[in-house]
């Protein structure tokens, strides 16, 4: 038996057991296979690896979105968290080439994927408060909001999340470093029902422009003498 001649649900569950690369290379060799592809069905949970991998075409991006993770694990991320004002040139070119990327693709989603239901980012060094905020109103039904090692993450999104997060039911912001104590405070006290976890981001050293640094440094070496 052919693989054409299975029916139409048969083919969506075979699919849905390939990689992105794998399930466009099949949909390649036959008009059939290729409306498979294109089935929006296919396409309710998407994963990427890296921001590369976001500007490809063998994926969907639709209404049928439910499931959204951007998972940067690679040693490139710490160049990213650095702080833009300490970055070298060659730093500061590495980010040029995807800094936009991640938000680009965030504001696609946005408009073509309003039934999305949980979103993880994670080495995504780059996503700002703006970001997430259009998200929150963009996606109403949003219940899971994972944020991992988003430095540019601040109390803005935790402001965002009281506001417009009327769906929220689970918020994780570890190891964002510009998070405070006092932004998830407020989390707690506008919304009770939401299961938050903050994994080290209120004890962590917020960034902060030189000179500012300079201050506290003298301040803190005040505080040693004393």
């Amino acid at each position: 038996m052919h693989i054409t001649q299975l029916n139409r649900e048969c083919l969506l569950h075979l699919f849905s057991f390939l990689d992105k690369n794998s399930r466009k290379n099949l949909a390649k060799t036959c008009h059939k296979l290729l409306e498979v592809f294109q089935d929006p069905l296919l396409w309710s949970l998407l994963k990427f690896h890296s921001p590369v991998e976001l500007k490809k075409d063998n994926f969907l991006l639709g209404p049928a979105l439910k499931h959204l993770s951007i998972c940067w694990h690679s040693e490139r991320v710490k160049v990213c968290n650095i702080e833009d004002w300490m970055k070298n040139s060659l730093q500061r070119d590495f980010c040029s080439r995807h800094e936009n990327t991640v938000s680009d693709f965030l504001l696609d989603v946005c408009n073509r994927c309003p039934n999305l239901l949980s979103l993880t980012l994670s080495g995504c060094g780059h996503v700002t408060d703006d970001s997430i905020l259009l998200l929150l109103r963009s996606c109403p039904r949003l219940r899971t909001l994972k944020l991992e090692n988003c430095v540019r993450i601040t109390d803005l999104t935790l402001q965002a999340v009281t506001l417009h997060g009327r769906a929220l039911q689970t918020l994780h912001v570890d190891f964002c470093r510009n998070i405070t104590r006092a932004g998830l405070e407020r989390v707690r006290e506008k919304c009770p029902s939401v299961l938050l976890r903050a994994e080290r981001s209120a004890n962590m050293i917020p960034d902060s422009q030189p000179g500012k640094k300079l201050m506290l440094e003298k301040a803190a070496r005040k505080l040693v003498q004393l």
